[in-house]
């Protein structure tokens, strides 16, 4: 164990600024010693842990049992009735889950496992969350606190290796301080910019008993102003004052939409302050949803596969408004000639994010929805201009529907068919690759929080575990998985959750026998050798989901696909669809990487 996890709360590394190490340690004291001063009901941990889960609200957790949650898994059997759990196949598809849960719902999303490879199994499902700002509370269980550190049978130092991808990794070695340590927790979780915490709780722990006493609301206020002590939620008035004049004096502004847009409840503001000074929204692959795709100010996405309006925005603006957005390279390309002519606002909740990847004039810390907000009441409205006409010529110039001579079906045609069917209400999961690339640029998203992929990290074999995390969040919900052989292959074992539970997860698989994204790469960047990424294997995706009690059909024409999602949408059942794509069919526009992004390849 390393020395920091030997410590009952372990330092961690701050990421918004809201809340320092002492802070939290000094909330957990503070907090911890009012509670034993008050008269309680004694219980074991395990039913600690549960009267607290209940506590903050939570209603289902995602999690696999094993030898040192023994426990914790005795008690939610007696509390069915308050916890819903859900059994996945694995503990990386219950921390996909969690994190869907969140992405959809807005509610810290709680997964559990037990030691050792149960809680390395949720490590990349941690990280996902941690890059995308996610709020999850990852549970692992541990062996007792007498072997820690002696190499015992399934022990590992799970809050030591999850340290650099969590907000907060505690280790609880006293039952006394385990509730106050959950509440912590949780609030580390939603404070700030929201991301993944873990606690780390010894199998001893689980069965030791303390008293336990119902958080107040006294409490639970004074616990989050410890934790966002030193960092702020509150635009300064100075600051929001300096930004509206800027804004005044600009003639071609922009807005860039991040994730912290949709994070902070924001999307209203951020298209009110759009319409009243008649700017583009360039949205980034995270803030997909912010504001309706088909709103006349919405230019796409922007960046590397971005729309050619939005790149184009973004190059030839005077000003630029970034909105919870933090300049991936992703978006910014060279990042030396990244919108040279435009002064920068950054407004976000993390200090951290100001200048890091990009030089910005002016900075507002805080709270994107007060920014945005504050803004409003600062500006006047504005009339179109030349602006705004040349906005929509660009517009109108989108790239192909699809690479040239190319068989199978056109990726934008799955698209546009199956969002018809869904309906704007819909939720849309996906994988990594190529068709998580379409389904951002040609799913017509109209709400926020509707959306759920992995921006920051990439992970493939995300989707169908985020998928079904989002449907337990949102049960009446209609959600679709856009999903391709490569990922799909990678944690397609949670089929058996999605049958068990009958989760009416309409599950678009297309299928290119290739991992496309690298395979396209390859075509353009590396001389067509194509080392390692044919999928010339099996299995039969219609008969494997056969084989779990899921209705599937394979689709090899426009004509064949009409007829399965008629048949899928039709029904509240699980379903799979393969869709037939070209091998060589390719994403565009594409910005090759360290290449400005006006520099847009559009042509295959």
């Amino acid at each position: 164990m390393t020395k920091e996890a030997e410590t009952t709360m372990v330092e961690y590394r701050a990421r918004d600024g809201a809340g320092a190490p002492a802070a939290a340690q000094q909330s957990a004291t503070a907090s911890q010693a009012a509670t034993n001063r008050k008269s309680g009901t004694t219980m074991t941990g395990s039913r600690i842990l549960v009267e607290c889960l209940v506590e903050q609200g939570v209603d289902t957790i995602f999690g696999y049992p094993g030898g040192s949650v023994l426990n914790i898994y005795d008690e939610l059997g007696r509390n069915a009735d308050r916890l819903h759990h859900i059994l996945t196949s694995h503990e990386q598809g219950a921390s996909h889950a969690a994190d869907g849960y969140a992405r959809s719902t807005g509610k810290v999303g709680v997964c559990l496992a037990t030691s050792g490879p149960g809680a390395t199994n949720l490590v990349t499902g941690i990280a996902t969350a941690y890059m995308d700002s996610i709020p999850m509370v990852a549970i692992t269980g541990n062996v007792p606190v007498p072997l820690l550190g002696k190499d015992s049978f399934q022990e590992v130092d799970i809050a030591g290796i999850t340290m650099p991808v969590t907000k907060h990794s505690f280790i609880v070695k006293d039952v006394a301080r385990l509730a106050e340590t959950l509440r912590v927790a949780f609030a580390l979780a939603r404070s700030g910019r929201p991301g993944p915490v873990l606690v780390d709780i010894p199998k001893d722990v689980t069965a030791a008993s303390a008293e336990w006493s119902p958080d107040t609301a006294e409490a639970a206020a004074a616990r989050l102003r410890d934790i966002e002590h030193g960092g702020t939620r509150h635009p300064t008035e100075e600051f929001l004052d300096k930004a509206a004049a800027l804004i005044a004096r600009s003639r071609h502004p922009v807005i860039y939409a991040g994730g912290g847009v949709i994070s902070s409840g924001a999307s209203e503001s951020l298209v009110a302050l759009a319409e009243r000074l008649k700017a583009p929204v360039a949205v980034s692959f995270m803030g997909t949803g912010s504001i309706p795709a088909r709103h006349p100010l919405c230019m796409g996405m922007v960046g590397m596969h971005g729309s050619k309006a939005s790149n184009m925005a973004i190059t030839r603006a005077d000003l630029i408004i970034a909105a919870g957005a933090r300049f991936s390279d992703r978006v910014v390309g060279d990042a030396s000639r990244f919108a040279r002519d435009a002064t920068i606002i950054h407004l976000d909740i993390d200090a951290a994010e100001i200048n890091k990847n990009v030089r910005t004039h002016l900075s507002i810390v805080g709270d994107v929805g007060e920014s945005l907000r504050g803004l409003l009441a600062r500006v006047e409205e504005r009339r179109e201009s030349e602006w705004t006409h040349r906005l929509e010529e660009w517009k109108k110039d989108r790239a192909p529907l699809r690479s040239f001579d190319r068989k199978g079906i056109s990726p934008r045609f799955v698209m546009e068919e199956a969002a018809s069917r869904a309906g704007e209400d819909a939720f849309v999961a996906t994988d990594v690759g190529q068709h998580q690339m379409w389904t951002a640029q040609f799913w017509p998203f109209t709400k926020p929080r509707h959306f759920a992929s992995s921006g920051g990290l990439g992970t493939m074999g995300f989707g169908l575990g985020a998928a079904m995390g989002v449907q337990m969040g949102n049960p009446e919900a209609r959600v679709v998985l856009v999903t391709g052989d490569g990922s799909f292959r990678m944690n397609m074992n949670e089929l058996a959750t999605v049958a068990n539970y009958r989760l009416p997860i309409v599950i678009l698989l297309m299928n290119n026998g290739t991992l496309g994204m690298v395979r396209q790469w390859q075509t353009m960047f590396y001389h067509r050798s194509y080392t390692q990424t044919t999928l010339d294997r099996g299995p039969d995706f219609v008969k494997l989901a056969g084989a779990f009690g899921i209705e599937a059909w394979r689709a090899e024409d426009e004509e064949g696909l009409r007829a399965a999602l008629d048949a899928a949408f039709a029904r509240r059942e699980p379903a799979l669809i393969e869709v037939r794509i070209d091998i060589d069919e390719t994403v565009l526009p594409m910005v090759p990487a360290g290449k400005p992004i006006a520099d847009q390849i559009i042509e295959a």
